[in-house]
């Protein structure tokens, strides 16, 4: 019997100028490839030009809103798992990741997600925050997490050099989430 892959999305959780997540997310996508035990994808949440919910939008504009909303539902529907590269900001996910968020519900229901962050704590608020979150859309979050310090992880708070350790993390985290993963594709 052949047992079919994971599918999971490494979604890059911001869409700031100048961002340290593209590095952060790849490192992830790079480490977790390696192992081969699932398929993983990088989703640029940058790329979805998501309105902000309930903002009223010009009649030229809702067309475009339409789309990239189905886009995003589609996207994020096709996978088992997550895991979320989180920054975090004033200690909590982005504005733009919990808009992003408050699209989903049927989408990411009775799947699993973890998370990668950094910070000057390592992002840990903005896990804590994303479990609320995910915790209100059926989302089994893991407990390891990868975190990363602005201040140890980053050479001058913005090029992306992470210390070998963390690979321990990196590993137990994709461990817990293929678990839960795929505990949880059983009953969807």
């Amino acid at each position: 019997m052949t047992v079919e892959k994971l599918k999971v999305g490494i979604v890059i959780g911001s869409v700031r100028q100048g961002r340290n997540a593209e590095a952060v997310a790849k490192w992830m996508y790079d480490f977790a490839t390696k192992r081969n035990d699932a398929e993983y994808e990088l989703v640029d949440l940058a790329n979805y030009k998501l309105p902000l919910l309930g903002a009223e939008l010009a009649a030229s504009e809702q067309d475009a809103a339409n789309a990239a909303i189905k886009a995003w539902s589609e996207k994020m529907a096709s996978f088992d798992a997550y895991v979320f590269v989180i920054p975090e900001y004033n200690h909590a996910i982005g504005g733009a990741l919990k808009n992003a968020t408050d699209y989903l519900k049927p989408e990411v229901a009775n799947k699993a997600a973890g998370f990668v962050g950094y910070g000057s704590l390592g992002g840990t608020r903005a896990h804590e925050n994303m479990r609320l979150i995910l915790g209100e859309l059926s989302v089994a979050d893991v407990r390891t997490a990868v975190t990363f310090s602005l201040m140890t992880d980053f050479e001058n708070m913005s090029v992306f050099k992470p210390a070998d350790y963390h690979a321990g993390n990196a590993n137990a985290m994709l461990n817990e989430l293929l678990a839960w993963g795929g505990a949880l594709k059983t009953i969807r």
